[in-house]
C-alpha cells in the first residue's frame, strides 16, 4: 500500500479500527481528535507530534468543548503503517490550562526515514500521520513553501493538492490563520465561508480561530502527510504590527500579543521551548544532514515600527534610516553566526515579508511597501552581505500573495550589480480569493522591476527538489478556490545549480505552462 493510500484508509478508519470500549467507558461524548493531528521539526532523532483535544471546536469559551480537567493522551510511532512494529509509545497529558493540547517530543529514533503516530484517549483513536527524522548525510529532498491561509477567502484545495504530492518537509511562512472579524478583510470575504464571530482580542477567541482553521480537511490532510516548519507572519495576532507596536494603536496590545503566541504555540507542532513567558520564539535552524540548512526568521517581534504610517507610498526617506532594524540586535548574531558557520551545500532563509525591491509604481517615481524589507533598507543591504559569504543562499518567502521569483542584487538600480542570491516567494493558499491572470499588469510590473522575472496573481504553493547539485522549484497554481476541485498545475519552473562561486549564481527558468 502506498502513503497516499494508507493515509486515506487510516483517516477513515480502515487501517485503525477504533477500539471496542463500552459506552460507560467514555466520558467524553463524542471524537476528541477533531482537529487531527501534526508533526514538526525534524532532527535526525526524532519530531514533535502534535494533537489538541476538543469535541466542540467551536465552544465558545476557546476549550473546544473540553471539561474543565486534565485528560491522559496514549501515543504511539511506528515504523510500519499499519502499526505493527512500534519503535516508541507513551502517554502525554492534555492540560485544561493548555486547551488541552500535546506536545510529544522525541529523540533517539533513526536518522533519515519515515515514522508513522497516532493517539488514543479515553477510548476514542486519533487519524494516523507520517513523519520524518532528517538525515544524518546528503539526502535528497523534496519540500513545499506555503504561506497565507484567510479561511473566507476560498476552499484549502492548494493544501490538498500540496498533500497529494507527498513532501518530505512542508516550510509554512506565516498567516497561518487571521484574526480579523467575519467579512473584515476586503470584499471578497465571506463569500466562500466565515469565520467565527468577532475579531480576535482574547486567548479564548484565538484559541476558537485556530480550531475554526485547524478543522478544515485539507488542512488536515496537509499536517499529515509530512513534518512541517512553521513561523508566524502578522495575522496570528494583528495585521502589520511590529515589534510592542500595534498597528491600530488600540491600548493593551502587549496582552493581547501573549496570547495571540500562546494560542500559536498550542495550535502547532513546535518544541515546549518555544514559548517563553509572553514571547515566542519562531527563529531556528533545522538541518537536512549534510544537503542544506533551514533558517527560519521572526520577521515581526523585533523590529521597529513601520515608516511613514505604513502601506504602500512613495518619498519615504525615513524607511532609508541605518539604525532601522527588522531582526533585532540579538536575531542578527543568531543568523550571521549561523550562516557563517553553516556546514551545509545549501542555506535556505525562510522568513515572511519580500527582500527584493518592489517597485509598485508604473512609470516615473517609485511607490514600495514599507512592511517589507523596502521598508528596511539598510538592514537589508546587511542581510544581502552576509548572504554573499554563504554556500548556495535561496531565500524562501510569504506575504505577497503572489509568486515572484526574484534575483537579489547588492544594487537593485544597477543592472549590471551582482547577484547574490535568489528569492522564491510563494503565493498564498486562500488569501485573495480566486486569483486572477492579469497579463498586462503583469508585463508592466515586470519592466519595472527587471530583477523580477516572474509573478502570478493566482492561489499556489512551491514544490521543490533539492540535491547536491541542483535545486528544482515548481510554481504550482491553481484557477479558482471559491469552489472545490480545481487541480493545481506548474505554471513555471526554476532550476538553480549549485556553485561554489557567489558571483556566478545563474539560473534556468522554463517559460510558463
Amino acid at each position: 500500500m502506498d502513503r497516499r493510500a494508507f493515509l486515506t484508509a487510516a483517516t477513515a478508519g480502515i487501517l485503525l479500527p477504533r477500539p471496542a470500549v463500552p459506552a460507560a467507558a467514555r466520558t467524553l461524548r463524542s471524537d476528541p481528535f477533531t482537529l487531527g493531528v501534526a508533526s514538526g521539526d525534524p532532527s535526525t532523532g526524532g519530531f514533535v507530534l502534535w494533537t489538541r483535544l476538543a469535541v466542540d471546536p467551536l465552544g465558545g469559551d476557546g476549550r473546544g468543548g473540553m471539561p474543565a480537567r486534565d485528560v491522559d493522551v496514549d501515543w504511539q510511532v511506528s515504523s510500519d503503517e499499519r502499526f505493527a512494529a512500534i519503535v516508541r509509545s507513551g502517554t502525554a497529558t492534555a492540560r485544561a490550562r493548555d486547551a488541552h493540547s500535546v506536545h510529544v517530543e522525541l529523540d533517539g529514533l533513526e536518522p533519515g526515514r519515515d515514522y508513522f503516530y497516532r493517539f488514543r484517549s479515553e477510548g476514542r483513536l486519533s487519524p494516523a500521520g507520517r513523519t520524518r527524522t532528517t538525515p544524518a548525510g546528503e539526502t535528497p529532498l523534496r519540500f513545499a513553501v506555503a504561506a497565507c491561509a484567510h479561511y473566507e477567502h476560498g476552499y484549502y484545495t492548494a493544501y490538498r493538492r500540496l498533500a497529494e504530492q507527498e513532501p518530505d518537509l512542508v516550510v509554512f511562512l506565516g498567516d497561518y490563520m487571521y484574526e480579523y472579524g467575519p467579512s473584515g478583510y476586503t470584499a471578497l470575504a465571506g463569500r466562500v465561508r466565515t469565520h467565527t464571530p468577532g475579531k480576535c482580542r482574547t486567548l479564548a477567541d484565538y484559541r476558537m480561530r485556530h480550531a475554526q482553521y485547524k478543522s478544515d480537511p485539507d488542512l488536515q490532510a496537509a499536517h499529515r502527510v509530512a513534518p512541517w516548519l512553521a513561523a508566524f507572519d502578522d495575522h496570528e495576532v494583528e495585521n502589520n504590527w511590529a515589534g510592542s507596536a500595534s498597528s491600530t494603536g488600540a491600548p493593551g496590545f502587549a496582552r493581547r500579543r501573549a496570547q495571540a503566541f500562546r494560542a500559536y504555540y498550542e495550535n502547532m507542532p513546535l518544541r515546549r521551548g518555544s514559548l517563553q513567558g509572553a514571547a515566542l520564539r519562531v527563529n531556528r535552524r533545522v538541518s537536512w544532514g549534510t544537503l542544506a540548512r533551514f533558517h527560519l526568521l521572526d520577521t515581526r517581534q523585533f523590529r521597529d515600527d513601520q515608516a511613514c504610517l505604513d502601506g504602500v507610498r512613495a518619498g519615504c526617506d525615513d524607511r532609508l534610516a541605518s539604525d532601522r532594524t527588522l531582526l533585532g540586535a540579538g536575531q542578527w548574531r543568531w543568523l550571521e553566526r549561523g550562516l557563517r558557520g553553516s556546514p551545509t551545500r545549501w542555506n535556505l532563509l525562510g522568513q515572511q515579508i519580500m527582500v527584493a525591491q518592489r517597485d509598485y509604481k508604473v512609470g516615473p517615481g517609485r511607490e514600495v511597501n514599507l512592511d517589507s524589507w523596502d521598508g528596511y533598507a539598510a538592514e537589508r543591504t546587511r542581510l544581502l552581505g552576509a548572504l554573499a559569504g554563504t554556500s548556495n543562499p535561496v531565500v524562501l518567502t510569504g506575504d505577497a500573495h503572489m509568486h515572484h521569483l526574484a534575483e537579489l542584487k547588492a544594487d537593485f538600480d544597477d543592472p549590471d550589480a551582482p547577484v547574490v542570491a535568489r528569492e522564491l516567494v510563494a503565493s498564498s493558499i486562500a488569501s485573495d480569493g480566486d486569483g486572477y491572470r492579469d497579463r498586462t499588469w503583469i508585463a508592466e510590473a515586470l519592466q519595472e522591476n527587471p530583477h523580477i522575472s516572474y509573478i502570478d496573481q493566482r492561489r499556489g504553493y512551491l514544490m521543490a527538489r533539492l540535491t547536491r547539485d541542483e535545486l528544482s522549484v515548481d510554481f504550482r497554481t491553481l484557477d479558482y478556490i471559491s469552489r472545490r476541485g480545481a487541480a493545481a498545475r506548474t505554471s513555471h519552473r526554476l532550476s538553480l545549480p549549485a556553485t561554489s562561486d557567489p558571483a556566478a549564481r545563474t539560473s534556468t527558468a522554463a517559460p510558463p505552462a
